[in-house]
């Protein structure tokens, strides 16, 4: 026998059925909300002025991006690490503990 299973999603804010999620970000930080039709229009209705002001802008990751003064020469990580009798495989990614370590002593 099947079940029928039913997934009702509420308004975040006032628990009302019919809620679908609105993402939107702040300030770097991505965000998403379930909103009602009424709070929805209340939410859009709002951040119309600094939308129409705004400028939109690609999505995607808002991380900066990495300068030649922000990188480091992993081989010269892998190498001091070695040194210092750390273990640390030959490939992949180097563990932040020991980047941050290579960084504190150079």
């Amino acid at each position: 026998m099947a079940k029928t299973v039913s997934v009702v999603v509420t308004d975040d804010l006032d628990g009302s059925d019919g809620a679908k999620v609105v993402a939107f970000s702040y300030q770097g930080a991505a965000y998403e909300i379930d909103l009602g039709p009424s709070n929805e229009a209340e939410f859009a209705k709002i951040l119309a002025p600094f939308i129409a002001a705004g400028r939109r802008t690609s999505g995607g990751s808002r991380r900066p991006a990495r300068t030649a003064a922000l990188r480091t020469d992993r081989a010269a990580v892998r190498a001091w690490a070695k040194q210092e009798g750390m273990k640390i495989s030959e490939r992949g990614r180097i563990p932040a503990d020991v980047e941050a370590k290579y960084q504190a002593a150079h």
